[in-house]
């Protein structure tokens, strides 16, 4: 069983039948019961929308496990569900995760896998993941490059032979650029809108790099007045989202051209020939492939599902388990 354990969405990868679960990682919790009401996309409808004894959560932040129990709940019912509530299905269990988190952080990753009924837990860097999803030839001597732009990581890294030579992975990435679109209407609209309303926003009409069709591109908002605190509806354009997004974007281009200065002139070599590859929820993002190859001179490309990239790399790790054994960073057995 292959898991990407996203910030912002969890995908379940199970060996001869393909993705089987695309759910957004939240939580709704019954706090007087102290049980999970609903977790995946019905938790993520109630996000922003909870009577006061039920919290909606998100137990992954910037790629991490924030929420212990929550994340090992999480966990257990996906993998319930999966495999149709069989529980004496103990499965060996890949999990993608961030190439830049700490070692207590992978143990925490490896603990509530295991915790939710694991016989054996692989761990591997998305960047590496994304890549073999993407279809990249990482076991052969050439340099790939590859940014993966999730919900709470950027992941840009530089792979040779079934490893990482370079990696950098900063914490800004789709809840940022979301963030950034809900401050942008607290201080020029004087508009409070919650996470979803900026993350429809962001898909309707956010986007890197100016396009013709931009002007045109509106949209109405429904938020809460700030001044009046009554509801309102405001009309917003497509180059003022782009505007309000430049910050956490160019976040991500330096990160994308430190790393290409760090890169070893061979490997450099090919990734030119080759191309920049962007996978994640945030290669979805209209334009940002224009800005990154007009910021680096490098021709970028959109993987073909760059959402299921590093959920397709577990799979295929999984089904060539001998050829692909070097690509783990960390593993833990339990008998």
């Amino acid at each position: 069983m292959g898991i990407d354990l996203g910030t912002a969405n969890t995908l379940v990868y199970v060996s001869g039948k393909g993705i089987v679960l695309q759910e957004p990682s939240v939580v709704a919790i019954d706090q007087d019961l102290k049980v999970p009401l609903a977790v995946g996309e019905d938790a993520k409808k109630m996000l922003g929308r909870t009577p006061g004894n039920v919290v909606a959560l998100r137990p992954l932040r910037d790629g991490v496990i924030a929420d212990f129990d929550t994340a090992e709940l999480m966990l257990k019912h996906f993998i319930r569900r999966v495999h149709e509530g069989r529980t004496l299905v103990q499965p060996r269990i890949v999990i993608g995760i961030p190439s830049g988190v700490t070692g207590v952080e992978r143990r925490a990753v490896m603990e509530a896998a295991s915790q939710a009924g694991a016989r054996d837990v692989y761990l591997i860097d998305e960047p590496v993941a994304a890549a073999i999803g993407a279809g990249l030839p990482v076991a052969e001597p050439t340099g790939n490059m590859i940014i993966d732009i999730g919900g709470g990581t950027t992941e840009v890294a530089v792979l040779s032979l079934q490893g990482t030579v370079l990696s950098e992975s900063v914490r800004v990435a789709g809840d940022e650029l979301s963030e950034s679109i809900t401050q942008y209407m607290k201080k020029v609209h004087n508009l409070v809108i919650g996470e979803r309303t900026a993350e429809e926003i962001k898909i309707q009409i956010g986007s890197a790099y100016p396009t013709h069709d931009d002007h045109d591109a509106t949209l109405e908002v429904r938020g809460l007045h700030l001044l009046s605190g009554l509801p309102r509806t405001v009309t917003i354009k497509g180059p003022e989202i782009r505007e309000s997004m430049s910050e956490p974007l160019s976040v991500i281009v330096d990160a994308v051209k430190r790393t290409l200065e760090r890169t070893p002139p061979e490997l450099a070599a090919d990734i030119i020939d080759r191309g920049i590859m962007l996978a994640g929820g945030g290669a979805l993002l209209k334009g940002l492939d224009t800005l990154i190859s007009h910021e680096t001179g490098i021709v970028t490309h959109v993987a073909a599902d760059p959402l299921s990239c590093v959920v397709l790399g577990t799979g295929r790790v999984l089904e060539n388990f001998k050829q692909l054994e070097r690509v783990f960073s960390g593993h833990s057995r339990h008998m």
